[in-house]
């Protein structure tokens, strides 16, 4: 063999390895920007509530809210049919953590996220759903077990498996479908 035709034997090789890394990167750049909008968001805004009945534990610096939760900061739209928020006290009442159970549905503006459990840790800025979670931008969807956004870095990630280690809707895999721009 010439060298002229090992290297033609070996383009089509080298476009494939190339088409494999554009579509590992496509999906891992899609995986990224899907829940960018809910990741750019002020997480420094007050907190608005509603709820069906509410009960505050004051000893354990908690609230209990239940039946068509409803909370919101800014933008940012949570509703879950129960959450327990846990508060400091040090004068001024300071948000620490909210966990959501029940259908629980993230919210900003045409982008969406759904899962069984919802934790929002306001100290660390990271929003954690888990169990059969879905996201939705426009026509795109993301499917998995477990979803993580830090609302600082805008990094959103999502696998298989929800926290308990256990397999999510999706069977211990990541799926979805992204729409590509239509050529005329």
């Amino acid at each position: 063999m010439t060298k002229i035709e090992i290297i033609r034997s070996a383009r089509p090789l080298r476009m494939a390895a190339l088409g494999f890394a554009a579509s590992a990167a496509l999906v891992a750049g899609a995986q990224h920007l899907s829940a960018q909008g809910i990741a750019s968001h002020d997480s420094n805004a007050p907190v608005n509530y509603a709820a069906d009945r509410i009960e505050v534990q004051d000893k354990a610096k908690r609230v209990v809210l239940s039946g068509n939760v409803d909370i919101s900061q800014s933008d940012l739209r949570m509703r879950a049919a129960r959450t327990t928020v846990a508060y400091s006290d040090t004068g001024n009442i300071d948000i620490e953590r909210i966990d959501a159970t029940g259908g629980v549905q993230v919210t900003r503006g045409s982008e969406s996220a759904r899962g069984d459990v919802a934790v929002y840790d306001f100290n660390r800025n990271i929003i954690t759903m888990t169990g059969n979670v879905a996201l939705r931008r426009g026509g795109d969807t993301l499917n998995g077990g477990r979803l993580v956004i830090d609302l600082d870095s805008g990094l959103s990630s999502v696998d298989g498996r929800s926290g308990g280690g256990s397999a999510g809707g999706s069977g211990g895999r990541v799926t979805g479908t992204f729409n590509v721009r239509q050529k005329n």
